[in-house]
């Protein structure tokens, strides 16, 4: 009786040990070994204007979330805006002097020269609306991406000719760039899933999908890049961030 009981106690211990190396070995194929990353921003839009003049406002701020199209910032433009007052109040006038002469028209009481000659006065002077528009427009700075600022180099009363007057950067989504080791060179497709963990000062876990794989090894370290896309819609996950990344096999 003992030593049945001894017999069944070994293959008990023996059947335990086989569901442990299943599981690690299950565990090995669904996943490669954690390797280092980087969390970047997606995007880093340093703005500036489109032409040389003072900054008359600036309308956000460092921490600031602005939309793509979202005005940021104006330069003087009391010229330009005058040019279009201008150039409108010409084609209301123009307008309302085609309307009054539509009836001498239709009694043959004007050319159809002179009605053509009206006709291009006021197309001319919406081509002029239009160019006074498009000049304001220019004194105009909007942001040029979803994002959040970073940093802002100037203010109010100051010139600015070609300088960045503020950083924009894209947080959703967030690139995650990882180097690995040219023995792996072929195993990490396009479209592949992969869980990042950041660094333990944000921590938790998050997936993210492969979007480029380098075609070029680095000679000189033995490494090949590759670039994640990883979703931030609630900007919980600032860039900057170390992190883990587990590539999953399946």
């Amino acid at each position: 009786m003992s030593n049945l009981y001894h017999l069944n106690y070994k293959y008990f211990f023996i059947g335990v040990i086989a569901i442990l190396l299943s599981t690690v070995i299950a565990s090995s194929a669904d996943e490669y070994n954690g390797l280092e990353g980087l969390i970047e921003p997606s995007e880093v839009a340093e703005v500036s204007g489109q032409m040389p003049g003072i900054v008359d406002e600036i309308l956000v701020e460092r921490g600031d979330i602005v939309k793509k199209g979202r005005v940021i910032a104006r330069l003087k433009s009391g010229v330009e805006k005058v040019a279009v007052e201008l150039a409108h109040a010409r084609v209301e006038f123009g307008r309302r002097k085609l309307i009054r002469n539509e009836e001498l028209y239709r009694k043959q009481l004007l050319s159809i020269h002179e009605k053509d000659e009206m006709e291009t006065e006021l197309k001319i002077m919406e081509l002029q609306l239009q160019e006074a528009q498009e000049k304001l427009e220019l004194r105009i700075i909007r942001s040029p991406i979803d994002g959040v600022v970073v940093e802002r180099l100037l203010s109010h009363g100051e010139y600015t000719g070609e300088e960045t007057i503020m950083k924009i950067v894209q947080i959703d989504p967030l690139y995650v760039e990882v180097v690995i080791p040219v023995e792996q060179f072929g195993t990490i497709k396009k479209g592949m899933k992969a869980q990042v963990q950041p660094e333990s000062a944000v921590g938790g876990k998050y997936t993210a999908e492969v979007i480029i794989v380098d075609s070029v090894i680095d000679a000189a370290s033995g490494t090949f890049g590759v670039r994640l896309k990883l979703p931030n819609k609630s900007f919980n996950l600032p860039p900057g961030l170390k992190c883990e990344v587990f590539f999953l096999k399946r």
